[in-house]
């Protein structure tokens, strides 16, 4: 329900993060249009007391509660309400003057709020693809019912999104992959990779979760499970291809065999901005694609040999049920392990594999189902690493 101020009134869940600091770039630009009533961030006290400085919203929140007297003491000064922990975010996104959430915090956390959203009548803009991979059906169910729009952010899925204002019916769609850091190297070299290799990506920049699961290709897995939420796809309809450049975003193919294509430099502002603005297309200064300066776009098959972890995301798609919830469980606590140095590349998916062979499975869970799947994954995968 739209508020009867002229500017949209946006929450921006994980403000502090990659996609957050862009959406403010973004309301930046369009000050006339946008306006921030919330911002949260989990443990970035310091960039969350500048943005709140600068934005001045309603409400701010830290996750990590043993931050708040921080947080609290810096704001002081100004009509900032300022509250700490999970429960308090899930809480302020059901406030009534908010027309849009941006749900951009990093993984199952994101879960909770974007269902209360939704169950208070809040726009959603998803950035948080885990809420989509880990209970997608149920997402699905609250947006009908409420009557909730969710528009993508992830530049793969608003490509999709772009492509099809104009529906007709499709017979697949192609998701774009950049390939990551090691496109061409051998699999016997991955087992070597280090921390630092794989948090440097060829073409986006994003936070460290997101750059390792970019780098083993979950990302890519996470978002082919996405899709079959967002657009009500089958598995077979979702096809992944690599392709260097990151120029195309994704593209669909219809029945009749054409294919739309959305095309853009690697800039996540731009997906951003669209689910903001939707249905209007704004104008902006971003760079534009020069072809001149692309010989050629290229694209590859993905290597699921090398890249094991996009090869399980299909294998959890298809098992359905509580299967992608034991996934995402599992590649959090396995990125967090490797970026402690606790296990190498290649045993990630090893990890990943083995956890998802041995953790309960639920084929039409409830909300409290993926709650207590989800904790019983992360202790199993857990104890995979003593």
């Amino acid at each position: 329900m739209e508020n009867n101020n002229e500017k949209k009134q946006l929450a921006i869940l994980g403000s502090t993060g990659s996609i957050g600091t862009q959406a403010l770039d973004v309301i930046r630009a369009y000050p006339d249009r946008f306006e921030v009533y919330a911002l949260t961030a989990n443990n970035q006290v310091d960039l969350l007391i500048k943005q709140a400085r600068e934005f001045l919203p309603e409400a701010v929140i830290i996750g990590n509660k043993e931050l708040y007297p921080k947080l609290k003491e810096a704001l002081e000064d100004l009509p900032i309400k300022v509250y700490a922990g999970a429960e308090a975010i899930a809480q302020i996104v059901e406030s009534e003057p908010i027309d849009m959430v941006l749900a951009a915090m990093v993984g199952y956390a994101g879960l909770l709020p974007t269902m209360r959203a939704i169950q208070a009548g809040k726009a959603i803009a998803l950035a948080n693809k885990e809420t989509m991979v880990v209970a997608g059906e149920i997402i699905n169910e609250l947006a009908q019912k409420h009557r909730v729009p969710v528009f993508p952010v992830d530049s793969e899925h608003s490509a999709i999104f772009q492509c099809l204002e104009l529906y007709n019916p499709i017979e697949k769609v192609i998701l774009t992959a950049s390939g990551g850091p090691f496109r061409k190297t051998a699999l016997r070299d991955l087992v070597n990779v280090t921390k630092k290799e794989a948090l440097k990506h060829p073409n986006w920049d994003m936070g460290a979760k997101v750059t390792i699961d970019s780098a083993t290709l979950m990302n890519k897995g996470f978002e082919v499970i996405e899709a079959k939420w967002l657009f009500n796809l089958q598995p077979e309809q979702i096809e992944v291809v690599v392709h260097p450049q990151s120029i195309i975003h994704s593209m669909v193919q219809f029945q009749d065999g054409s294919i739309k294509a959305q095309l853009g430099l690697p800039d996540m502002k731009l997906p951003i901005q669209f689910a903001f603005s939707y249905p209007e297309r704004l104008q902006t200064k971003y760079p534009r694609v020069d072809f001149r300066q692309y010989a050629s776009l290229t694209f590859e098959e993905p290597d699921l040999k090398r890249f094991r972890n996009l090869q399980l995301a299909y294998k959890a798609l298809a098992k359905g049920g509580t299967m992608p919830c034991v996934l995402n469980a599992a590649n959090e606590i396995a990125v967090e392990a490797f970026l402690k140095d606790r296990i190498g590349f290649l045993e990630m998916s090893d990890l990943i594999e083995k956890t998802m062979a041995l953790t309960e499975f639920i084929e039409k869970p409830t909300y409290d189902d993926y709650v207590s799947v989800d904790a019983a994954a992360r202790q199993r995968a857990k104890s995979y690493l003593i």
